[in-house]
């Protein structure tokens, strides 16, 4: 661990491998025939999405990874440090005992360990926003999580070729996002940094103190099976959760066009396609008690509504302007869609195309 860091990073990421639950039984040779396959299904996922948004991506917009839980946690532990990173060097800057900094970053380390070891065996995919090797210049990997999805198609019980090649749809569709659209992570990005800078006054301890009651109430109902914010909502100002806002609207943008995507070319390629939909879709809605905790507590949540409030966006945006009229959304920042207009598509396309076309 370095001194003055927020986070003790090593021992996150030693607690969130620790942590993670086995993968489904598979001989070496079984594994290796996961990852050939997955491979070839992301690669033929690349045309179906081209022609599908319309969008063109350079060759070389970001390698794809198969990897394994741990190595889905290390790369996550990775990024949430660099993104932390401004927000450590203003907290070193502090007046705290080191004793005292490095109790609470050991505290952190575990909380984040655990999070972490709980979503590396459910995540299926992600695009990974920091290249390893820290040159943001480079775009980022595409990470598909082996196990995981063997698991998931297992659970649903559906055609393992056919699982495969969806998935490979909706995650090659964030590669293609971001390497289309060469302004947008940096956005992204910026969005994030400032939130996290925003955090610096959250950490004093007379605001930890003042907010004491909201962290209780939201961990209370999330056991209780109530309505109720996550922890990361009940932590933050009235002012960050405007930034939080404008983050959620873009994420949704993306997720949900990613789900569009997703069943828009999956009747042509895709036999079970509606099998899969629909068996998926349930197991999103109906989660054990203890996940649904869990999901409250973390702000899943707020995930799952996101592909559900960009999905209708873009379903309704593409059938009044077509997808052509719909991909002026990637044009620059200005034509994003607000927090406000994701929630009302007529508004955006107003703003973007006219009232005529609205």
């Amino acid at each position: 661990m370095t001194g003055g860091e927020l986070v003790d990073w090593d021992l996150a990421a030693a607690t969130g491998v620790r942590l993670l639950r086995p993968g489904p039984p598979a001989t070496a040779e079984e594994a290796r025939e996961v990852v050939r396959l997955l491979r070839a299904y992301a690669q033929e996922a690349r045309g179906h999405v081209r022609s599908y948004t319309g969008l063109d991506v350079p060759h070389d917009a970001g390698p794809v990874a198969v990897v394994d839980r741990p190595t889905w946690v290390r790369s996550n532990v990775a990024g949430l440090r660099r993104v932390l990173e401004p927000l450590a060097d203003r907290m070193r800057n502090r007046d705290m005992p080191a004793a005292v900094r490095e109790v609470a970053a050991r505290v952190a380390a575990l909380e984040a360990g655990a999070g972490l070891a709980f979503l590396g065996g459910k995540v299926l995919g992600q695009y990974e926003l920091f290249p390893p090797d820290g040159d943001d210049g480079r775009p980022g990997r595409l990470l598909l999580v082996a196990p995981n999805i063997v698991q998931v198609e297992r659970e649903l019980d559906v055609a393992p070729e056919d699982f495969r090649l969806w998935v490979c749809i909706h995650e090659e569709t964030h590669r293609v996002q971001f390497g289309a659209v060469p302004w947008l992570r940096e956005h992204l990005l910026e969005q994030v940094a400032t939130l996290v800078t925003s955090a610096e006054a959250q950490l004093s301890a007379g605001a930890v103190r003042d907010r004491a009651g909201d962290v209780a109430s939201a961990v209370g109902a999330a056991l209780r099976g109530q309505p109720g914010p996550s922890l990361a909502e009940a932590l933050q100002s009235p002012e960050q959760q405007a930034l939080v806002a404008e983050v959620t609207a873009v994420m949704s943008l993306l997720e949900g066009h990613a789900d569009v995507v997703m069943d828009g070319v999956g009747p042509a390629v895709i036999p079970s396609v509606d099998e899969i939909r629909r068996r998926f879709q349930r197991r999103r809605e109906e989660p054990g008690r203890i996940e649904a905790a869990l999901r409250r507590l973390l702000g899943l949540d707020a995930k799952l509504r996101q592909y559900k409030d960009g999905a209708r966006f873009v379903r309704a945006v593409v059938e009044r302007v077509g997808m052509p009229g719909f991909n002026r959304v990637w044009e620059s920042r200005e034509t994003l869609p607000t927090a406000a207009e994701l929630a009302d598509p007529d508004s955006w396309v107003a703003r973007v195309h006219g009232t005529d076309a609205a």
